[in-house]
């Protein structure tokens, strides 16, 4: 008889994405003491919340059908030319760039670089990042990128409402922001979801006509009824505006000042080379897509938003920030900085829920402005904006009105009727944006070409017109008022001037490259990560023409291989859940959790229930939980957990007492973030729901469940997915990612919203003309034609949608039986792993048979004696070629580590002798053999300079520090520097380029 084991193909792509054999797999469980796998997983996941059957998925196929298949789906998508703007812009993406960063795994298959030693090729392309938003912009500070250009504003609606008014006793009352109805409406809608749960009421209207004096749409009431005044605390402009129009916004904002406001101006990326940037006419905030910048359309993502302000905000400030330090030799050194400020440290006190961004796409952003320099940029803008001119100069000679004289890329033209122009560009290939009935609006980029006029002249005419040829175009003088030309220079230093030919641009980039730990150096073994492996299979789709041309808002009908997919994996995704419904569109799982706590206020309310404003949230939860929490407008009560790392029932249910008329959810991470199944998990689901309350699943550790386990089944309501865990898209550096909800058929009405679709048409719902339409609802199984009532968390309908294609493929390729013994696997490594290192680091948190989950914590607090500290480990691990596990989560001094499935049995013993090495290394100081301060721990990493030099004065040998395993004399990696000064860094804040003299290089 066969045993479940031979049921996989040695040829499958399970067996080339799981790591050990099946000889590893036996020895593994002999280590750990079972006979098999099924033996293994029935002590380790408690036989109540087991899934008994298979899962009903699609039969596995290879990687070569699986890719056919695809193809044949994405072939439906029509690629049509198109003209939409709203934001998104057709680009060339450099070849050196596609090949060498956006496809190659040594940048999309790093972690994000909180070990900023083997991080610096990475950390050094986000400060490029952050030096060309701070100049483009001409503001004092730019993070490392945030999600994209919606959620942006949303996070500088956050920093406004922080900031404005410190000091002024009016604050407290200061609860409008207004919105200029010339923004995008994807940022006017997601930044309406953002301010409700806060209470913050958003005024929508002409920024010509606002009065920052006078209150505004007033919920507050006085006590005898009559509205109270309700100063505004900032404004959120578009540059130009969304149908193009240029305007000078120095007025307005003077007048935002002069009442305690904040303003907040929302800048196209490549405009800003030939328009006066945001800083120079007083805005406080700037926010943008830098996705023309090199960056696929991806029907609408991922891309890197950027997001700068001024100095005296930055602490304010969202999302990551690099900064220039020092190591211990005194040489310049990068690192993440101000990490205070954020949701791992601050929790329910965070500026944002936000945990990592778009690195990838923020690195490939960045050297598009490398490769291209200032002028290059400068040209590309002045051919778009010459391009559009001469289109309008053409349709004015056909007799076409255009309303605004002043634009960059984008014309607003008044017709009959724009559903009637709209039909004839669709027949001619081509899409327009219908911007109200009677006008549409036209958007050029750097693909545009002259015979792009041509096409669109005969539109507009009905027949054909001449051909244009590029010395058609002439040298007109640029159209940019005088008010808005840009006279400041942009991008001077070095980096961005010496990199314009591609020898010099491919060294440029594999240097940085070299710099970096990535999976294609060692196993990134950090717990709750899910570092695990990323296919070329699954990546090869992403820069397929079909899959990366597409606008989020080309008519759906032209993207019907999109949907294909999108409902596909849906179905995948619930079936493996449990949940009744999926929503693709949170495009991180800081926004997947946003959404899903959304849905539940949304639920209590429908229920004449939105007085239950208390979210439950254990004391070891990621500091995500509380600070989404807050952003859902949910009150934050903490529940204590047992030594052992279980939740505490009976603090539970005296909390869910307490708090039963208010109690609306309890947010609880499964497996538990100590790297155990919780037996009790059923109870606890139904604690809550005796109680009134909502059960919202982190599903961070998913990876423990596929096939074994269904959230659904056991009792949670609603659950996040990291699909850039679980699921196989790589994390990039620290980015992209994906966080699709799936819920119960309770809460699937109030899914995001996927407001552009019209229910009649097809079309997206755009402009003035369109108000009157309502948007479809639902969103997910039976809901899946649009979204729901819990509002727009992403600028694009489906969020990172090119990216979803991974997904697919991974699932597609393992089939049901191959993603079961995935999580099997990975059970099996990390209790291999806790077996290995019990007797040297004790494993902190076990099951009821002595087992963990897919991840284990070994505690090191023990040493703290003997002057070391679990950082001093972090660091000596680099000297093994190893990327450190999560150090101090969720418990301070110690280490938590995940596997995954994809590392082979000699990698994870690789992982242990090092780990046994270092404790002897260890214990040599706790003896006194060592001194306490002047050792192999405390000096690491070290580097290939110290290793060298000619001077060498430590109490150990160069050997010792260099080459403390046979691995490493057979491949070494070498830090590029050595242990960076971090209070320094932070002390003596520095977030730009250094100068040519400062670097060191």
């Amino acid at each position: 008889m066969q045993t479940r084991e031979e049921t996989i193909d040695v040829d499958s792509f399970a067996r080339r994405h799981i790591g050990p054999s099946e000889e590893e797999v036996d020895a593994m469980l002999r280590q750990v003491g079972f006979e098999n796998l099924d033996a293994l997983i029935d002590a380790a996941v408690p036989k109540n919340i087991r899934f008994n059957r298979q899962l009903n998925l699609p039969k596995a196929k290879s990687e070569t059908e699986a890719l056919a298949e695809l193809r044949k789906i994405a072939n439906k998508n029509k690629i049509a030319r198109s003209f939409i703007g709203a934001g998104y812009s057709d680009c060339i993406t450099p070849p050196v760039i596609q090949r060498n960063i956006l496809e190659n795994p040594g940048w999309y298959t790093a972690y994000t670089p909180y070990q900023a030693e083997i991080a610096q090729g990475r950390l050094e392309a986000l400060l490029n990042f952050q030096q060309m938003i701070m100049d483009l912009t001409a503001l004092d500070i730019a993070n490392a990128s945030l999600l994209d250009e919606a959620t942006a504003a949303a996070e500088a609606m956050s920093l406004c409402y922080a900031v404005a008014g410190i000091g002024d006793p009016s604050r407290a009352t200061r609860k409008t922001f207004f919105v200029a109805d010339n923004c995008h409406p994807q940022t006017i809608a997601v930044v309406q979801t953002r301010a409700k749960p806060l209470g913050i009421d958003v005024v929508v209207g002409d920024f010509r006509e606002f009065d920052f004096e006078v209150a505004h749409a007033s919920r507050l009431r006085s006590k005898e009824g009559k509205p109270e005044a309700c100063p505004t605390f900032g404004a959120l402009v578009q540059y130009p505006a969304t149908d193009g129009a240029i305007y000078g916004y120095a007025d307005f904002v003077t007048q935002a000042h002069n009442a305690g406001a904040l303003v907040a101006v929302a800048a196209d990326i490549l405009a800003l080379t030939l328009l006066k940037p945001p800083g120079e006419f007083g805005a406080d905030v700037a926010v943008g897509n830098t996705q023309r910048f090199g960056v696929p359309l991806g029907f609408g993502g991922p891309h890197a938003a950027y997001f700068a302000t001024r100095d005296q905000y930055k602490r304010h400030m969202p999302g990551r920030l690099v900064g220039v330090s020092h190591d211990m030799e005194g040489r310049p050194a990068y690192r993440l900085a101000l990490q205070t400020r954020e949701q791992h440290i601050r929790r329910d006190k965070a500026t944002s829920n936000i945990c990592t961004a778009e690195v990838l796409l923020a690195v490939i952003a960045s050297m598009y402005a490398v490769y291209h320099g200032p002028k290059g940029l400068r040209a590309i803008a002045e051919r778009v904006h010459r391009l559009t001119s001469q289109l309008a100069d053409g349709l004015r000679a056909l007799g076409c009105t255009m309303t605004h004289e002043n634009f960059f890329d984008t014309i607003r033209v008044e017709v009959e009727s724009s559903e009637v122009i709209l039909e004839h560009a669709a027949k001619s290939g081509c899409n327009l944006r219908a911007l109200g009935q009677r006008a549409v609006g036209i958007s050029f980029d750097e693909t545009t070409m002259p015979r792009d006029i041509e096409l669109l002249m005969s539109i507009f005419r009905g027949t054909t017109v001449r051909d244009f040829a590029d010395d058609d175009l002439g040298e007109p003088p640029l159209r940019i008022p005088q008010f808005a030309i840009r006279n400041s220079e942009f991008l001077t230093h070095h980096i961005f001037n010496t990199h314009d030919t591609e020898t010099e641009m491919l060294r440029y980039l594999k240097k940085l490259e070299s710099r970096d730990l990535s999976l294609t150096t060692s196993m990134i073994p950090l717990g709750s990560c899910t570092m695990k492996l990323n296919a070329t299979a699954e990546m090869f789709p992403i820069s397929w023409p079909e899959i990366a041309k597409l606008h989020p808002f080309a008519p759906i009908e032209q993207a019907t291989g999109y949907t294909e997919i999108f409902r596909q994996l849906e179905d995948w995704l619930a079936e493996i859940t449990g949940f009744a419904a999926v929503s693709l569109q949170p495009n991180a799982g800081s926004q997947g959790e946003f959404a899903g706590l959304l849905a539940i206020r949304e639920y209590h309310a429908s229920r004449g229930e939105a007085h239950r404003n208390v979210c439950l949230i254990p004391t070891s939860a990621h500091g995500t939980n509380p600070a989404s929490a807050v952003m859902a407008g949910f009150k934050v009560v903490s529940v204590a957990c047992l030594k052992d790392g279980d939740i505490d029932l009976a603090d539970l249910r005296a909390k869910a007492d307490e708090h039963a008329r208010d109690l609306a959810a309890l947010m609880v991470t499964y497996p538990s973030t100590h790297g155990v199944f919780e037996p009790t998990i059923r109870e606890i689901c139904d604690i809550m729901h005796t109680h009134g309350g909502q059960v919202y699943m982190d599903g961070a550790n998913t990876n423990a469940q596929v096939g074994l386990c269904r959230p659904g089944d056991y009792g949670a309501d609603v659950c996040h997915l990291n699909l850039h865990k679980t699921f196989c898209i790589p994390h990039g550096g620290g980015g992209p990612g994906v966080g699709p909800i799936g819920v119960a058929k309770h809460l699937a009405p109030y899914f995001p919203r996927q407001f552009i679709l019209d229910p009649e048409t097809g079309r997206i719902l755009f402009g003035e003309g369109e108000r009157g339409k309502r948007p479809p609802t639902g969103g997910g199984s039976d809901y899946r034609h649009g979204g729901g009532k819990g509002g727009n968390v992403s600028a694009a309908p489906w969020g990172s949608a090119s990216i979803l294609a991974i997904t697919w493929m991974y699932i597609r390729m393992m089939g049901a039986e191959g993603l079961k013994r995935a999580s099997e696997v990975a059970i099996l490594n990390a209790n291999y792993i806790a077996k290995r290192l019990d007797p040297y680091f004790p494993v902190l948190f076990k099951g009821k048979h002595g087992l963990v989950a897919h991840e284990c914590i070994i505690d090191l607090r023990q040493w703290k004696s003997a002057s070391i500290e679990v950082e001093d480990v972090a660091k000596r691990l680099m000297d093994y070629g190893f990327h450190a596990p999560t150090i101090s989560f969720p418990v301070a001094g110690t280490m938590m580590i995940e596997p995954t499935e994809s590392e082979p049995k000699h990698e994870l013993d690789r992982f242990c002798e090092a780990m046994i090495s270092i404790h002897e290394e260890m214990q040599a100081i706790a003896d006194g053999k060592q001194n306490r301060q002047n050792n192999l721990l405390k000096n690491a990493p070290h580097t290939a300079r110290q290793i060298a030099s000619d001077k060498w004065e430590r109490p150990y040998s160069r050997e010792q520090a260099a080459f403390p395993a046979p691995w490493t004399r057979e491949h070494k990696f070498w830090p590029a520097v050595a242990r960076i000064d971090n209070v320094y860094g932070d002390r003596h804040l520095f977030c730009a380029c250094p100068l040519i003299e400062e670097d060191g290089d």
